[in-house]
């Protein structure tokens, strides 16, 4: 009896706190893009802006070391590019989500996580709308192969990891540090120059290289080109390796941000 009445509180909790995500969810993305012509799809023009930017300088030099192709080029590029984007935009927004809505938790009793993981869902909302179909078709086209389609959603499902477990480190660490945004920007334009987005890894120093596969969104990238552009069936171990780095950090993030919310209601 007791098992059952826990379990009916525990599926209470999940099920408010679903509603409470719902209700965020679609606060952001309306305050985001209220008065907007192309609305979330917004999201999509700075990859597609940045990929036509980059083939216009970098095309011709590096289209040799991608079967001398520039539409090879162009779609490497794109891909690592929503990456880039889903991650700096997802982390960033969940940065301030905690400070920001200081004022509601102090006077409504709110679950603290349920404010970077909003954030970063709606990102997710805007890829499932956007980038994804356009990956999909391409995967399709390239793989005939409607597993590649639906598999391009496995390293997604990484890189959401990544972003929900920093997410959670950055905005409770903001809670403390509010000069944390600027440095922030500064580590997320050392990550995207330090993930071979628009440029080749084979180009890179074999000194060098080693340091660029520590970086967590490489496996990701690497991950979602393999299933999109190669042509070829899904490779469940750069999956799996991409999972795994992203459900670590998922983790390290939550565990960090549970020991600090006890001190977060004294400086919001």
């Amino acid at each position: 009896m007791g098992l059952l009445l826990r379990n009916k509180y525990i599926s209470s909790d999940v099920k408010h706190y679903l509603e409470l995500l719902q209700v965020l969810v679609g606060r952001n993305l309306k305050v985001r893009y209220r008065g907007s012509i192309l609305g979330i799809y917004w999201s999509l023009l700075n990859p597609l802006i940045m990929t036509s930017l980059y083939t216009a300088i970098f095309g011709a030099t590096f289209a040799k070391y991608y079967n001398d192709s520039i539409l090879n080029y162009i779609l490497a590029a794109f891909t690592g590019l929503v990456v880039i984007s889903f991650f700096s935009s997802s982390t960033s927004q969940a940065l301030t989500s905690v400070v920001n809505n200081g004022a509601l938790l102090n006077r409504i009793r709110l679950p603290v996580s349920i404010f970077p993981i909003s954030m970063i869902a709606a990102n997710v909302f805007q890829f499932l709308m956007g980038a994804y179909p356009l990956l999909a078709i391409v995967a399709l086209v390239r793989s005939r192969n409607l597993l590649n389609a639906f598999a391009i959603l496995l390293p997604f499902l990484a890189l959401v990891f990544f972003c929900v477990g920093v997410g959670f480190f950055v905005s409770a660490l903001y809670v403390f540090f509010r000069d944390l945004p600027y440095f922030y920007e500064l580590i997320v334009f050392i990550m995207g120059i330090g993930t071979p987005i628009f440029y080749p890894a084979a180009i890179v120093s074999p000194k060098v290289k080693p340091f660029l596969m520590v970086n967590p969104l490489s496996p990701i990238i690497e991950s979602l080109r393999q299933i999109t552009l190669s042509g070829e069936s899904v490779d469940f171990s750069m999956v799996a390796s991409a999972l795994l780095s992203g459900t670590i950090f998922a983790v390290l993030g939550w565990a960090y941000f549970h020991r600090s919310r006890s001190q977060f209601m004294d400086l919001l």
